[in-house]
């Protein structure tokens, strides 16, 4: 498969960006969301099932559907097409909590476990070999800015929608 080279070094501390905007955070997202994308690709799943494969793999084997849907920011719904892609591979099995008859369970099925270790395991240790390529106070100072990010675009979003709810409401007085 004919791949695009990301230029990822363009990107170093040495760069001279000059006055960075969002929008070049959001190029630099993209970037790592189209190396995820290949990952994913590569492994013969969807970006969602990868998500929920590396996130049933990171809790120990086993997550919730609750927890999936919440961790991976996606809906139920597209949290369940990936989980029933996923069961009909016999990568995954599902069942219910301890006690519950409404609460889900996934679990890896062995086939599941294999195939994680050999595709999404990899994976999860090249990215924990990256992040620690960074010295300790830039991946301290990585976190902190992008969560500090992530906090005032949501505070942005909150009021932009506030905002148009309002708009809504006059236009419905209106009538």
């Amino acid at each position: 498969m004919d791949r695009e080279t990301v230029p990822v070094q363009e990107h170093g501390p040495d760069m001279d960006i000059g006055h960075p905007t969002a929008r070049d955070l959001e190029a630099l997202y993209r970037v790592t969301d189209r190396l995820y994308y290949e990952m994913a690709r590569d492994c013969g799943l969807s970006d969602t099932a990868y998500w929920v494969l590396y996130e049933v793999v990171y809790a120990g084997g086993e997550a919730s559907q609750r927890d999936l849907v919440q961790v991976l920011c996606q809906s139920r719904q597209t949290v369940n097409s990936a989980l029933k892609a996923l069961e009909a591979k016999s990568l995954i099995e599902m069942g219910f909590e301890e006690g519950s008859r409404k609460c889900k369970i996934v679990r890896l099925t062995p086939a599941g476990q294999v195939f994680c270790d050999a595709k999404i395991v990899p994976a999860m240790e090249a990215e924990a070999r990256a992040f620690r390529s960074l010295s300790a106070r830039d991946q301290r100072e990585l976190v902190r800015l992008v969560g500090a990010y992530a906090d005032a675009v949501s505070h942005e979003h909150e009021a932009l929608h506030a905002a148009r709810m309002q708009e809504k409401e006059n236009e419905e007085g209106e009538r």
